[in-house]
């Protein structure tokens, strides 16, 4: 935002000079970030005396600050001065305006101002408006168009001017865009209108995107002798949704999505008024047409003092506070105080002190460090967090943060909770709080891929969100992903991708952490964005508190991902019910070891959860392990079959197992998998 200590004077009497301005500026929270001199580049601007140019960043929620007169306001609390208001001074209409405002859309547009100016003569705008524009890095185009582009920067309300003659029906309507409406805007481009658009029409069409941009069949000409004035007040969301859905970012839309000053409309009507009538002639047909859909009522806040000298840590004087906030606009009466349509941004009591802070000085502030009391408090899940993190840290795995937020696209496909939508969403990609935490991950390993890390491994932990009635909830999870090599080539060994059975084996050291009786793997409900083979839930003592899979290929096509991605859920909710297995230590068993194998044919629906649970319901406490060594199908076993090859180990920490003890828990095992079904093989 470009600013001329020239033009604020304008409106301040300020004793002090650009560069001691600018410091108080920034020490104001208005950060001055460059001081240009454009005398030294352009004797235009040298012989105005308007070289000094203040390059400004405005913060978003400042909008009322975005302009020359918002500056000044800001200088006038700043020094304590007056600030001279902006009085335009118009000639006596002629006769009544016979031109209706209809707004049946009070939501999208709450106050819509008009005023008809009849034989105007286009020509170039005077040289000091022409030189200001310049200087704002704004083209002068002639001295209709150019007279709302400088009350813009002047006084920060956008306002448009309609070629009056080119307006049919003798109305104005602000209503939402009709189906397969089209509309050619100034750029000249033909657009298609969504439904949603906010749009300004005449009796029979639509002449401008409202709060973006005009339309190109109705804009001002060399052949314009009459035009009509608006000055409006859109709806922030509507307008943002709009510019976003046509890709465009106006002067205009940076304002109105940010919001406006409802109460300006009529003062910004009358200003571009009086500057086309000062240097094209011609006259005013009849008064102010104003129509208000709805009042954008600003609120009253209770200030006490008590909190003031809380917060601040000081106490400041009561005739301070008041001069503060009188000159910020703010009307202080006893202890309320009722806030100016042009502060959007002040909605709280904390927002007066902040304001009363910014202005008094910071510097004016003792440092002293914050009184403290009590200590750190652990919360009772900082241990498993920190137990979970460690672990996924020594299997190979990056900690990753991102946004809460994702679309709503997102949220339906990776969940079935119902999503929590933002109010004031700053996109449609990020438009709901997420309910899992998936997309975001999918998001950040394409982003690795795109970039040339093609083997990732990322974890990370978070909140999800779910609308449950009325009440938003939340639940703490873990996101696990991965691709590309689990073991990279090199002159010792080929290499080998990730697979679901590395995530697999991860997953289980991740879950032997914690307590618990039972853990089996089972492939049941699995949603539609993993791969139906490619799956399998971790069920715990009964509950199931992970999931795991390959991102099914048609979601992987969909974001263009070039290898096959495989991720893990983790529900910390249901896992943290289980506590922390302890850590013991135990002696190695100084006796050797017995293995048994044996070799069995089992129908396809028996599983190895099923297998393995058969054998440990025998409860040989001489069984340390038992797994499958080989899987073969095919060729000699029948169809609907599977051979496998099953290994156990025994062992004693007192003695030497006998033969005839082996032999004997390896009939039990035998037995047990025979009532599974299974056949023995020789």
């Amino acid at each position: 935002m470009k600013i001329s200590p020239t033009w604020l004077r304008e409106f301040v009497d300020l004793k002090v000079g650009s560069k001691q301005l600018a410091e108080d500026l920034t020490a104001a929270g208005l950060a001055v970030e460059l001081i240009s001199d454009l005398g030294k580049e352009s004797p235009l601007f040298w012989s105005s005396g308007e070289g000094i140019v203040f390059d400004m960043e405005i913060t978003t929620n400042r909008v009322d600050a975005m302009n020359h007169y918002g500056v000044a306001r800001e200088c006038s609390a700043i020094y304590d001065l007056d600030v001279r208001p902006i009085e335009p001074k118009l000639p006596a209409a002629k006769g009544k305006a016979k031109f209706a405002v209809e707004l049946p859309e009070p939501q999208g547009c709450a106050r819509y101002t008009a005023q008809i100016v009849r034989g105007i003569k286009l020509a170039p705008s005077p040289a000091r408006i022409a030189r200001r524009l310049e200087m704002v890095e704004a083209r002068p185009i002639n001295n209709g168009v150019d007279a709302s582009n400088y009350t813009l920067i002047e006084m920060g309300h956008p306002t448009h001017a309609f070629d009056l003659d080119t307006l049919e029906g003798g109305k104005i309507m602000v209503r939402r865009a009709g189906a397969g409406e089209k509309l050619r805007t100034l750029d000249g481009v033909d657009r298609k209108l969504d439904p949603d658009d906010l749009v300004i029409a005449d009796a029979k069409k639509a002449v401008a995107l409202a709060g973006v941009m005009g339309g190109f069949d109705t804009m001002i000409t060399d052949r314009t002798r009459n035009i009509l004035i608006e000055s409006a007040w859109f709806d922030p969301v509507s307008i943002r949704l709009t510019a976003r859905r046509h890709g465009m970012h106006t002067d205009a839309s940076h304002r109105f999505e940010r919001g406006a000053d409802w109460g300006a409309t009529p003062l910004a009507c009358r200003r571009v008024a009086q500057l086309i009538l000062e240097s094209g002639g011609g006259e005013l047909e009849g008064g102010l047409i104003d129509a208000i859909g709805r009042r954008i009522e600003r609120p009253t806040l209770h200030l006490r003092r008590s909190e003031v000298r809380r917060i601040l840590g000081q106490e400041i004087a009561e005739p301070d506070v008041l001069r503060i906030l009188r000159r910020l606009g703010f009307e202080v009466t006893s202890d309320t105080v009722a806030i100016p349509t042009w502060r959007l941004d002040v909605e709280r009591e904390i927002d007066l002190i902040e304001e009363i802070a910014r202005i008094y000085g910071y510097n004016r502030f003792p440092n002293t460090l914050p009184a403290f009391a009590g200590a750190v408090v652990e919360t009772p899940d900082t241990p498993k967090d920190a137990a979970l993190g460690s672990a996924l840290l020594a299997l190979g795995y990056n900690q990753a943060v991102s946004l809460s937020f994702i679309s709503l696209a997102e949220a339906q496909q990776f969940s079935t909770a119902t999503p929590v939508a933002l109010e004031n969403p700053i996109s449609e990609e990020a438009a709901v709080m997420r309910t899992s935490l998936v997309p975001s991950m999918v998001n950040m390993l394409a982003y690795n891929l795109n970039r040339g890390a093609n083997d990732v491994r990322l974890f990370e932990a978070g909140n999800v969100y779910e609308l449950v009635g009325a009440k938003a909830e939340e639940r703490k999870q873990i996101a696990i992903g991965a691709t590309g090599q689990a073991i990279a080539s090199d002159v010792h060994q080929p290499g080998r991708a990730y697979s679901f059975f590395d995530l697999k084996g991860d997953l289980e050291t991740l879950l032997t952490k914690f307590q618990h009786s039972s853990l089996y793997f089972d492939a049941n409900n699995a949603p539609a964005y993993y791969h139906p083979h490619r799956y399998a839930r971790a069920v715990l003592d009964g509950g199931m508190v992970a999931r795991l899979g390959q991102l099914h290929p048609e979601v992987t096509t969909a974001r263009k991902l070039r290898q096959d991605v495989y991720l893990a859920e983790i529900y910390l909710d249901r896992l943290y019910r289980q506590g922390l297995r302890p850590v013991r230590y135990q002696p190695i068993s100084r006796y050797p070891a017995v293995d048994r194998d044996f070799s069995f044919l089992f129908a396809n629906e028996v599983t190895f959860e099923r297998i393995r649970a058969a054998v440990d319901t025998l409860r040989i406490a001489e069984l340390r392990q038992f797994w499958p060594v080989e899987i073969f199908c095919g060729d000699t076993v029948p169809a609907g079959q599977y051979s496998v090859l099953l290994r156990a180990e025994f062992q004693s920490v007192e003695r030497t197992l006998r033969d005839d003890e082996a032999a004997l828990w390896a009939n039990r095992i035998i037995q047990a998998l025979q009532a599974l079904g299974g056949t023995q093989r020789a």
